[in-house]
């Protein structure tokens, strides 16, 4: 019953729609912030998120500090890439309410992946918010360009398999 108040009430996507901008604004902000501060490098963080998995009361859980260490500690330079420009990519996104479910998709991914390195900050608060983005699905957008664009894709990949199905049916 929520779930379906949360996916088709027209005042719950004008409420969404506030949260989805203030989230966005967020990771916007963090993102061009490590895009033009021109210092950001992911390797620190991820080395010190690896430091705190020991000790008498570790932060990081070792299958995590693991796949730092094996993954992403050699890739840092791809790492330090896909957290500035994933963050400004996501943020904008959510701000203009186009493909919000994969925009929130992918912060939620990068709110948990910072959350298992051990940062605290505003991360469980933005993945509480953006959970109810998520089980809104389509309402989220609402009043956003996906009120437009979903309509489109959708348009166009019904007339592709129309056609392709025609030309089957014409085939046999």
């Amino acid at each position: 019953m929520f779930v379906n108040f949360l996916r088709n009430n027209k005042v719950v996507a004008g409420i969404l729609a506030f949260i989805r901008v203030y989230i966005g604004y967020q990771w916007m902000t963090a993102g061009w912030g490590k895009i033009t501060g021109g210092e950001f490098d992911a390797s620190g963080f991820l080395q010190g998120a690896v430091a705190n998995a020991g000790g008498e009361h570790p932060t990081v859980q070792g299958w995590w500090a693991a796949f730092l260490e094996a993954v992403a500690i050699p890739g840092a330079d791809i790492f330090t890439f896909l957290v500035m420009w994933g963050e400004l990519l996501v943020g904008i996104a959510l701000i203009l309410g186009v493909f919000t479910n994969f925009a929130a998709l992918m912060g939620i991914m990068m709110n948990f992946a910072f959350l298992f390195s051990g940062t605290i900050s505003t991360n469980g608060q933005m993945i509480l918010l953006t959970l109810f983005l998520l089980v809104a699905g389509y309402n989220a957008g609402r009043f956003g360009l996906d009120r437009y664009v979903i309509p489109f894709i959708k348009e166009k990949v019904t007339s592709k398999n129309e056609e392709s199905f025609i030309k089957q049916a014409e085939a046999h």
